[in-house]
């Protein structure tokens, strides 16, 4: 993408850079002036689909520490140069690796037929063989954490719970705890393998893969994922009273742990380069799909964000710092990594927001700031009510990297995407590029731009936010 410099901008436009170091507000009007014309150019000309199609086709799946991941690294840092950033660099992190196999699975008997299932993400494999056993239903974990281990042993557990379908993604909490913790339940019981109702809001035959807890887990199990249809199908079996016996096969590789990166972008401070804004996505994907939702459309979001402000006649007076997560898919581990080697710079980071929830149009602004500095956000607000979005609640974490630093103290602004669909389409074969909207990409980058421009460009600070500490 070659860059586009602001040339033809007003006069009136250039004398709203004059920097303003006498105001009442935290944000002044030249301040204003400034983000609201970066809003209106980016509803007019940003270019983040360039930078999400250019993921997609060139890297495509990017699982942490595997091929495609250091293609991602190495395509992430040629991108920054082009798009203008001052600074360009990586940290390294280690992750856990592990390769996909297959995964058959199929009913033997009452009603032979086959099942369309997925490994979850570090599964161990079945026997060369395979195995066959019965199934036992639970409505969620909770359930099966509870059940004696007699009724489990030996058994293939089944976690039926459905996701709720919701605008703000709140179903996905509910549902997700039998992904997350139903391995270790069905291990600790002794159970043959597990299986889930996939974590989804779709009624497609296609299974939803992601991550489980395998930490300490001393005899982990095959788990798998059913497709929506394929859970009503096996509910369906088990009503009519007949013990339902599945056959699996199933081949995964566990692999050493390895390098990954995050990957570091930064534009620099024109008077307090120390002091930084975060904006972040993460890098890496799960290799069902190519990561066009989860989360490229996040990484070109803040990329061209950071783009539009980086051709800017001059620098903000922060430091904005974007950084792609390496390994979030697998709990968190790029930000967490990244947080504990640099705990002695966080009093220097103002806040932080991530982009991690698809490409949905934003409607919603959350933060996470004392209260003494609501005042901030409420200017925000004058610039991003025109593009549809209403205030929110004061209890964001930014997205999940950025609660990593809130648990800091970091304060965080939180742009929500409408993510009525973001599961049907949530770690399956179907996240690919034909689910972004072009237009929609530039309603959230010209939210981003007013965001990030005004925290990194303001005067004072954030304060800090309590902790659970």
């Amino acid at each position: 993408m070659k860059l586009r410099p602001l040339l033809a901008m007003t006069g009136g436009f250039l004398a709203a850079l004059a920097v303003t170091t006498a105001t009442a507000k935290p944000l002044s009007q030249e301040d204003l002036s400034v983000a609201e014309v970066l809003r209106d150019r980016a509803l007019e000309s940003s270019d983040a689909y360039s930078i999400v199609e250019s993921l997609t086709v060139e890297v495509g799946p990017r699982p942490a520490g595997s091929e495609g991941d250091r293609r991602a690294v190495a395509w992430a840092q040629e991108k920054m140069k082009a798009l203008g950033f001052d600074r360009v660099y990586t940290e390294q992190i280690e992750v856990p690796r592990w390769n996909r196999g297959h995964a058959h699975a199929r009913v033997v008997s009452p009603f032979p037929q086959p099942l369309v299932v997925t490994s979850l993400g570090y599964s161990v494999g079945t026997p060369e063989q395979g195995l066959t056993a019965e199934i036992v239903e639970f409505g969620d974990v909770s359930e099966l954490i509870a059940a004696p281990a007699d009724k489990v042993r030996g058994k293939i557990a089944f976690i039926n719970k459905r996701m709720e379908r919701t605008r703000t993604g709140e179903g996905y909490g509910p549902a997700v705890g039998g992904r997350s913790r139903g391995m270790r339940a069905a291990a600790e019981k002794e159970a043959a393998a597990l299986m889930i109702r996939s974590v989804g809001t779709d009624s497609d035959r296609f299974a939803h893969t992601g991550m489980m807890s395998i930490d300490g887990v001393e005899n982990p199990v095959p788990a798998l994922a059913l497709s929506a249809p394929d859970a009503n199908l096996l509910e369906a079996m088990l009503k009519r009273g007949q013990p339902v016996v599945v056959n699996l096969d199933v081949h995964n590789q566990r692999l050493e742990d390895g390098p990954s990166f995050n990957v570091i972008g930064e534009i620099t401070g024109r008077e307090k380069p120390e002091e930084v804004m975060i904006i972040g996505a993460h890098l890496d994907s799960w290799d069902e799909g190519t990561g066009a939702l989860d989360d490229g459309a996040g990484v070109a979001i803040v990329m061209e964000t950071a783009r539009m402000i980086a051709e800017l006649p001059q620098r903000p007076r922060r430091t904005l710092r974007v950084i792609l997560y390496g390994a979030e898919e697998i709990g968190l581990v790029g930000s967490k990594q990244y947080v504990e080697a640099h705990q002695d710079e966080l009093d220097n980071i103002i806040g932080v927001s991530e982009s991690d929830f698809g490409a949905g149009k934003i409607w919603r602004f959350d933060t996470r700031l004392p209260e003494t500095k609501f005042d901030i956000a409420d200017q925000m607000m004058q610039l991003l009510a025109p593009l549809g979005i209403e205030r929110g609640n004061n209890q964001s974490s930014g997205g999940p990297d950025s609660s990593v630093f809130v648990a800091r103290g970091v304060p965080a602004f939180g742009l929500y995407q409408d993510g009525s669909d973001y599961f049907d389409y949530h770690h399956t074969p179907n996240d690919t590029l034909d689910k972004v909207d072009p237009e929609i990409l530039k309603q959230n980058v010209a939210a981003w731009v007013v965001m990030s421009f005004l925290a990194s460009e303001m005067e004072g600070d954030l304060g800090r936010v309590p902790t659970d500490n």
